[in-house]
């Protein structure tokens, strides 16, 4: 039996039909499932949706599973940015209000992380007011960071393009999971 299995495994992964042997060709993209195009069709930003879910749901089987995929994802923007928040403050630590709204901005969204996994706990509960609520809340810490920007005293401080572009990626991933959720109860 145990001879058996490596012509086995060796089978499964060389047939082309295997799937543990295809991986989607980045160049190719696989179209949306139905579930994501008629999920993401009830959502603000379709496009948006569709390509976030195309690229990370191949597991996913209801709108419950993919409301979870986008709040992951959310999950992933937000510890990406609090940490490059907090890079940032480090390498401005001669601008000293700079390096402050920095480490300012990484706290925020270390809360916003938070704030989502608090959601995906809702989630599993089938508690969707709650979901709604803290997804609702990590999307309101992106934007706090960039008010922190605005409100400097006196001092000319610009929010960079990638903290604008980070701010924005999470905001409309958090727009599209509260559409999601909305669709759930």
């Amino acid at each position: 039996m145990a001879s058996v299995l490596p012509v086995i495994l060796t089978l499964l992964l060389s047939s082309p039909s295997s799937s543990l042997s295809t991986h989607p060709n980045p160049s190719s993209p696989l179209p949306p499932s139905n579930l994501i195009t008629s999920t993401c069709n009830a959502t603000t930003y379709y496009d948006f949706c569709v390509s976030s879910l195309s690229s990370s749901s191949s597991n996913a089987t209801s709108v419950k599973s993919l409301s979870t995929v986008l709040i992951s994802l959310a999950i992933a923007n937000a510890t990406n940015t609090s940490s490059f928040a907090f890079s940032r403050s480090k390498s401005t630590s001669k601008n000293p209000t700079l390096s402050s709204l920095y480490r300012a901005c990484a706290e925020k969204y270390t809360h916003a992380r938070e704030s989502l996994q608090s959601s995906l706990d809702e989630i599993s509960n089938e508690e969707y007011d709650y979901a709604f609520v803290h997804v609702s809340a990590g999307a309101e810490y992106a934007n706090v960071c960039r008010v922190l920007f605005r409100r400097t005293n006196g001092t000319v401080v610009v929010y960079s393009v990638e903290m604008a572009k980070r701010e924005e990626v999470l905001e409309r991933l958090c727009a599209v999971t509260l559409d999601v959720i909305s669709l759930l109860g």
